[in-house]
């Protein structure tokens, strides 16, 4: 683990010496010291709540993403690698400096209760205002937005898109199970362990089903969020169901959608002229129509992560059986969107020689 740092103040009062920037370590001190009290070196143990931090056993590194208030670093937490959020209250806009709270409470709250293989693990937070911090498990992956990018594009074998869509779906079915939407869903917020399972991340506008009419104030990222949210109507769980869809097609493109325009562009695009973005040629019927069927403009047609599970799984141990599974269901207009492995034999018992 390279340039780390405690929050533990240098008993000089100076710089560590080799770890981050030096505008960086300046920033991170501006925030941490609301962590530290004033008496050097000692960490302050308002230990209130069940998920509280003892923040003398955090240690930052690297800052590896940020956000308009918020940093998220590399760290060690009790010797365990970690991922840190940091969120910073701005002095001047008392409004956004109590969404923000809430938004920590919220997320907080909500990672505190789950408990699932493609649910990203929290481990601990600490409440300091004007400074909040989010501790979770830190995984060496990175987010599956830079693995895609990192591909050259419709290069991803079907059966990883499989793999990775499965274990998207059944984090998102266990959240739906919780009552928890996640709003945000997209390739940046779902990140990658060493062993090439994604876990779901970042619940910072999530909200529990029943609670989200009054969170219309916190919004997603345009490009993956349903039309009637983009038209900030009321919406239920299938809003997830959307940008599952939108993810998928990722998947099979590694490319970004709606590249070729804004967010505000894409959001009109989507809500006023329900445009999607384009399919690939050579994408099977089957999975072409399921995609559809996932971002339709009317959510009562959108699938249910139960039943999103369940035609994944079947796909995939189509595709265990047959790799050439797919080919059929590209070439045949009768192809049902839930193929089960039964379809095969048949397939194969119609074309065999008599």
């Amino acid at each position: 683990m390279k340039k780390l740092y405690c929050f533990k103040p240098n008993s000089n009062g100076g710089k560590p010496k080799g770890l981050v920037s030096s505008k960086e370590y300046k920033r991170l001190i501006s925030w941490s010291k609301y962590l530290v009290s004033p008496k050097e070196g000692e960490v302050k143990e308002e230990r209130t709540e069940e998920w509280s931090a003892d923040m003398s056993q955090l240690l930052i590194g690297n800052r590896f993403a940020s956000g308009r208030h918020s940093r998220i670093y590399h760290g060690i937490y009790k010797q365990q690698d970690v991922a840190i959020k940091l969120l910073s209250q701005p002095a001047e806009d008392d409004k956004l400096a109590a969404s923000l709270e809430r938004q920590f409470a919220s997320e907080v709250s909500l990672l505190f209760q789950q408990n699932h293989p493609n649910i990203i693990n929290f481990i601990a937070a600490c409440k300091k205002p004007p400074v909040f911090c989010i501790i979770t498990e830190y995984l060496a992956g990175g987010s599956l937005r830079k693995f895609l990018h990192k591909q050259e594009p419709y290069s991803l074998p079907m059966k990883l898109v499989l793999k990775f869509a499965l274990d998207i779906a059944r984090g998102m079915q266990y959240l739906h199970s919780q009552g928890i939407l996640h709003r945000d869903l997209k390739s940046e917020n779902l990140l990658l362990g060493d062993d090439m399972c994604v876990k779901v991340a970042d619940f910072g506008i999530s909200c529990l089903e029943s609670e989200c009419d009054s969170m219309k104030g916190f919004m997603g990222t345009y490009r993956w969020m349903a039309p009637e949210m983009i038209k900030e109507k009321n919406h239920t769980r299938k809003v997830d169901v959307y940008s599952f869809g939108i993810v998928v097609w990722e998947l099979l493109t590694s490319l970004t959608p709606f590249h070729d325009m804004t967010p505000v562009q894409a959001a009109f695009a989507v809500s006023q002229k329900n445009a999607r973005p384009p399919l690939p040629a050579n994408c099977p019927l089957a999975l072409g129509r399921f995609i559809r069927r996932c971002w339709s403009s009317n959510p009562d047609k959108r699938p249910d992560f139960e039943e999103i599970v369940s035609i994944l799984e079947s796909y995939n141990e189509s595709l265990e059986q047959d790799p050439t599974f797919f080919s059929y269901a590209s070439s045949d207009p009768q192809t049902m969107t839930l193929c089960f492995p039964s379809c095969i034999a048949i397939h194969r018992t119609a074309s065999s020689p008599a």
